[in-house]
């Protein structure tokens, strides 16, 4: 076969385990695809194209001989380049971290390994996970497939053009303000943030660790219920690891909607948004109401203070594990990804409790909120890709004039603040063909919810089975 890129993981798990075609194939598949799309995309740092074909190679034996591990087993995947790779540069998108090779793979890296998937490359992004547009002054920018003049968002810009590129049906991300749903979004596809503390940020190189998140991006809910099922797990050296029962993401993902109390929020939402987005996340809304779910106006004046409590928390958190690197080797970081990380030097201790304490108080307004709700649904961001000119200038949309990176985490950075599972899909295109987005939030650790949920407006629509011509 010869169209194997751009397919979802289920659709090449059925195709691996009933023999019809070889991991090896894949492989091929994939690497032909980097080589066509690299020159356009610009989505890798590092391509570690010798170790993919021999984990290829050694999964078509495991799988000849009998020893099948299931749907993730012979499937390629791309890392976000702060996730460590044993042996494999990480550079966490600065030139500050040239040369570094882990002598460990991060968790999640030897959980997908361990599964039978294997690594193509470690993705672009943007330094040390510090900016949602995407840029990176080093490295460059990644181009976004569906525009190639436009910020496929980040900070897992890489991993988002590099899976809607078709290079790889799944692709590792971390999101601490939105840098997972902001690139799903952007780049058509379906990611999640998962619960905080439901997957391991062991050997993932932090930028905030009350607010990190690592979890996947793909093609459907399907895909991302598959990798969930291997990411997820309490793992004793991530201090912030939940201790929770295995779950089955997978396990009633077919059982849709209907009866579920889907909360829309009135107030905060809809005050910044370009009117193409309204349109098409109303009209999912209402799609998942027809499936048989309870379509319910909520207050979110928690909403409000995300971004300030967001900023706080990440700046000084960032100052904290960066401060010493940055005395030392601050001439090597993009000067202004520093001066943002020597802000959060300047905070006091004061505001930071404060912050914290104003955290809790939104927390137990979202817990108020689920007491009524099972789900909430929103724009993932106010509006499509914005071009890379605009850089981290300031955009109008809806008639109000913002900063890019602000209205970039306005709709999302609220779930990193209260560690809520939250996930970005397709739901529409704008009139010059950029991707739309719906963002579906549950309560913690009803992830397989969530999952269900956006399965099940997957299989009503199509928007998420659209792929890039560029």
């Amino acid at each position: 076969m010869s169209d194997l890129d751009g397919r979802t993981i289920a659709e090449l798990a059925a195709l691996i385990g009933s023999k019809q075609v070889s991991p090896v194939e894949v492989a091929e598949a994939s690497l032909r695809k980097v080589e066509e799309t690299e020159p356009k995309l610009h989505s890798f740092i590092t391509l570690t194209a010798d170790q993919a074909m021999a984990a290829a190679k050694q999964a078509e034996v495991e799988i000849a001989a009998g020893r099948y591990k299931g749907p993730l087993h012979g499937i390629p995947f791309v890392s976000k380049d702060l996730f460590w790779t044993k042996g494999v540069q990480t550079t966490s998108g600065s030139q500050a971290d040239l040369g570094f090779l882990p002598d460990e793979d991060s968790t999640v890296v030897a959980r997908l390994q361990d599964a039978g998937a294997y690594s193509l490359g470690k993705t672009n992004m943007s330094e040390w996970a510090f900016s949602i547009t995407g840029y990176n002054s080093y490295f460059g920018w990644s181009n976004n497939p569906w525009g190639l003049d436009r910020m496929p968002a980040g900070s897992s810009s890489g991993t988002g053009t590099a899976v809607s590129g078709g290079v790889a049906p799944m692709g590792l991300g971390t999101d601490t303000g939105g840098s997972i749903r902001a690139p799903a979004a952007n780049c058509g596809l379906t990611g999640l943030k998962p619960t905080y503390g439901l997957v391991s940020r062991y050997g993932v190189t932090p930028l905030s660790w009350s607010l990190d998140h690592a979890g996947p991006l793909c093609h459907s809910a399907e895909d991302v219920a598959l990798t969930m099922n291997v990411l997820a797990g309490h793992d004793p050296r991530d201090p912030y690891s939940a201790k929770r029962e295995p779950v089955d993401h997978t396990r009633g993902l077919n059982d849709g909607v209907k009866g579920l109390r889907i909360g829309v929020p009135t107030d905060y939402v809809w005050d910044v948004m370009d009117p193409e987005v309204e349109a098409s996340v109303r009209e999912a809304i209402a799609e998942l109401g027809r499936l048989g779910a309870i379509i319910v106006d909520v207050s979110l004046p928690a909403l409000e203070w995300a971004s300030r409590m967001g900023g706080t928390l990440t700046s000084t958190e960032a100052a904290a594990y960066h401060g010493a690197r940055i005395r030392r080797d601050g001439h090597l970081y993009d000067q202004r990804t520093r001066m943002r990380i020597e802000s959060g030097m300047f905070i006091s201790a004061e505001t930071y409790h404060q912050t914290q304490r104003v955290r809790a108080m939104a927390g137990q307004k979202l817990a108020e909120t689920f007491r009524n709700v099972d789900l909430l649904a929103t724009p993932t961001m106010p509006m499509p890709a914005l071009p890379q000119s605009v850089g981290v200038g300031v955009t109008q949309v809806g008639g109000k004039s913002l900063p890019s990176s602000a209205l970039m985490t306005r709709l999302t950075q609220i779930f990193n603040v209260n560690g809520h599972p939250a996930l970005s899909a397709p739901c529409g295109f704008s009139s010059d063909g950029l991707p739309l987005a719906l963002q579906l939030v549950g309560r913690p650790f009803e992830d397989a919810l969530v999952l269900r949920a956006a399965h099940a407006y997957q299989g009503a629509t199509d928007w998420h089975a659209r792929r890039p011509v560029f």
